[in-house]
């Protein structure tokens, strides 16, 4: 299990903290420097008036863009896609087993399932089943989402199952025996709640979720952590940790590594960014002399492998932001107030750190280098410095490491690229050999574009990249309807990926796409990030509007064939673009936004984004946010281009409330939209392959419409 903060960043391209279910109503009094509002009833997700209102728009819109002649052939080639059963499986190593969890059109919701590795070697391998979401969800009449597992690496025997309702954050957990892959009777069972657990032992888990008054932030996360044994009453658990009322949210981790090592921590996280970390020994939690910005990845060879991600100097080392850093736990544990780091990695100012992985005696390190995925394999020497080399797999993609053997040294990797199917390998991390495992079929024809790396210069004179995939015959006389995507925000990077049903929908119908590496997101490290925090963040929405006028000035599209996209904190990207620059764009797509930028502290999980965004009860942080904010700056007289907003009434990460605010002030004012709200889906505003397909034909049905009739 990841620590709370990266378990927090969940869907890619709808990526923002979770939130418990309670936290989804408003309070009745809102704190200092939060306004009144006349539409605050649409924010509770459950209100039946919200839901009837969402539920009017939506037939209404849906009525209009199905009614497309296009749409049928959209949904087909999209549904098409998603369900395809010779989509690359993705899989996790558990011993000598491999694991994956599929859906297609015969398992909507999903079958967890394994094999072993000679197996998954061949075309078609004999997969078992471990667990048939759907038979449990039709079963038990309910929806069930699965979520993902924590497993006893001690025994691996027994895991604890996340199940969703609907495909909200919120889940129940319940304990599963690996080997006769069934629910443990009088095992481990959690109530719906937003919670996180970590094994302490084989038959104890510390357990973070709502205890009771006081035991959960104003964001809706845990703040206390207790000890729960195997057939224990929750009333009876024990105590471990307690966070602050001011804090986001408390969680606990227990790492291992290959040699034997264990380590149990504990997370405190003062705000999205910032965490102190806690060594339990004896029972007792030491808190680790880290600097706030750190983020512990595991133990390898008995040493804490620690992301830095501020400048930092100890035991005369100094430590540059974006570092990776070895810790002695052993040294660690016994006086954790003078730590001595021994650097791994130090990036350079194009680097920009994703991830860290571990074999049996290898760490890998994946990062990007100018946005061009780039995986390294560390070891210690013996005066305990570190090394590292390059493994050699293709340049110009987006290159992730999806599983790890501890066992072994070997590990599964992908390799993708906006035309480039995805490949899964299996790399020997000893001798660097790669084999070739699985390989997506072509989605669409890619044989007549090509793909470019291009830079704008932003107000500021700071150079943005930008990718570009285009016909290759283009006319260059600003003609192309052409689709902007950014996310730009809380370190998260936006890296090449095989576009498939874009492909398909978009580029075949002679659409040119474009992904934007605007600041705010994690590209070229920590600083890049926070060039857009807080009161800086215009910087991030004219990097945006520097992109758009590059593609303009070069004539490969124009403000009439242009549209943008963006979910979750990318949302609210397209709410200022919106607001800010309505002439530049011909079409808006917000998905699951933030746009009320002065209550967010007080919808669903708001108050864990203000690292990010600032507060409103700091009288310069609430003047920015009020000049941004896309809800408080619709105005009367402007023409602005009919958006499409989509959201889910199961997002109990980002509140539909946003969206439903924003579509009805613009109701009132006598402004055209469209709007889309799944019944289910959470976040990612589908729950299913099925439901992924159709809000993508609905929103390429939109594209087709206004950018290219």
């Amino acid at each position: 299990m990841k620590n709370t903060i990266s378990a927090l960043l969940l869907s890619p391209g709808l990526m923002l903290g979770a939130t418990a279910a309670f936290a989804d109503s408003t309070p009745a009094t809102p704190p200092t420097g939060i306004p009144e509002d006349s539409r605050a009833w649409m924010e509770d997700m459950n209100n039946a008036d919200a839901l009837a209102w969402a539920k009017a728009e939506t037939d209404r819109s849906t009525a209009v863009l199905q009614a497309d002649p296009r749409y049928p052939a959209l949904l087909a080639e999209a549904t098409a896609i998603a369900e395809s059963k010779d989509r690359v499986p993705g899989v996790s190593f558990r011993g000598d087993a491999v694991y994956n969890f599929w859906q297609d059109a015969d398992h909507v919701q999903g079958l967890w399932r394994t094999t072993t590795l000679a197996s998954f070697r061949k075309d078609k391998p004999d997969w078992q089943t471990v667990l048939d979401v759907d038979a449990l969800a039709e079963a038990e009449g309910v929806k069930w989402v699965f979520k993902g597992t924590d497993c006893d690496e001690e025994t691996r025997r027994h895991c604890v199952v996340h199940l969703s309702n609907g495909g909200e954050d919120a889940v129940t957990i319940r304990e599963f025996d690996m080997k006769s892959r069934a629910f443990v009777a009088g095992g481990f069972a959690l109530p719906r709640g937003k919670q996180t657990v970590a094994w302490a032992d084989t038959e104890t888990l510390l357990v973070a979720r709502d205890w009771g008054p006081g035991t959960m932030s104003g964001a809706g996360y845990p703040l206390v952590i207790k000890t729960l044994k195997r057939g224990q009453p929750l009333d009876q658990a024990q105590e471990v940790f307690r966070g602050q009322p001011s804090d986001m949210s408390v969680g606990a981790e227990t790492m291992r590594d290959a040699q034997g090592y264990q380590a149990t921590l504990i997370t405190r996280n003062l705000s999205f960014f910032e965490v102190e970390t806690y060594l339990l020994a004896g029972g007792q939690p030491k808190r680790l002399a880290l600097p706030l910005k750190a983020r512990v990845h595991g133990i390898h060879e008995g040493q804490l492998i620690v992301e830095v991600k501020q400048d930092w100097t100890a035991g005369g080392t100094a430590v540059p932001q974006g570092a990776v850093v070895a810790l002695d736990l052993a040294a660690a544990t016994a006086d954790p107030d003078h730590l001595h780091p021994v650097p791994v990695y130090t990036p350079t100012s194009r680097e920009g750190l994703n991830d860290l992985d571990f074999t049996r005696h290898h760490l890998l390190i994946s990062l990007t280098d100018n946005v061009k995925g780039r995986v390294y394999v560390a070891d210690r020497n013996a005066d305990g410095s570190w090394r590292r080399a390059q493994l050699q797999l293709p340049d110009n993609a987006n290159i992730t490491v999806t599983g790890t053997d501890r066992d072994h040294d070997r590990a599964f990797v992908t390799v993708a690229g906006f035309l480039e199917p995805l490949t899964l390998s299996l790399v020997d991390t000893n001798t660097g050999a790669v084999e070739r495992l699985k390989s997506t079929p072509p989605q669409f024809d890619a044989s007549k574009a090509v793909v470019e790396q291009r830079e704008a210069v932003s107000s500021d004179g700071t150079h943005v990249p930008y990718f570009v995939v285009r016909p290759r015959d283009v006319p260059f006389d600003g003609s192309t309807p052409t689709l902007l995507y950014a996310y730009g925000g809380f370190e998260v990077p936006m890296l090449p990926r095989y576009l498939g049903a874009t492909g398909k929908m978009w580029l075949e119908r002679g659409g040119a796409y474009v992904l934007a590496n605007i600041r705010g997101g994690g590209e070229f490290g920590p600083a890049w990030h926070e060039a857009g925090l807080k009161t800086k963040r215009q910087a991030i929405y004219d990097d945006f509007v520097a992109v758009a006028r590059d593609l303009i000035a070069t004539k490969l599209t124009s403000t009439r064939r242009l549209g943008i996209e963006g979910g979750s904190n990318g949302g609210l990207l397209m709410g200022v673009q919106f607001t800010q620059h309505p002439e530049l764009w011909r079409a808006v797509v917000i998905q699951v936004p933030l746009l009320d930028m002065l209550r967010f502290p007080v919808i669903g999980a708001g108050a864990s984004w203000m690292g990010e965004y600032g507060d409103p009860a700091v009288p310069e942080e609430r003047a920015f946010l009020a000049g941004i904010s896309p809800y408080h700056n619709l105005k009367a007289g402007v023409t602005y281009p009919e958006p499409l907003f989509v959201t889910s009434a199961k997002d109990d990460r980002v509140n539909p409330g946003h969206a439903r605010k924003m579509a009805a002030k613009m109701k009132e004012m006598g402004l055209p939209y469209l709007y889309y709200e799944n019944t289910e889906g959470g976040h990612a505003a589908s729950a299913n392959l099925k439901e992924t397909a159709r809000r993508q034909a609905l929103e390429f049905t939109y594209l087709l419409r206004k950018l290219k009739d």
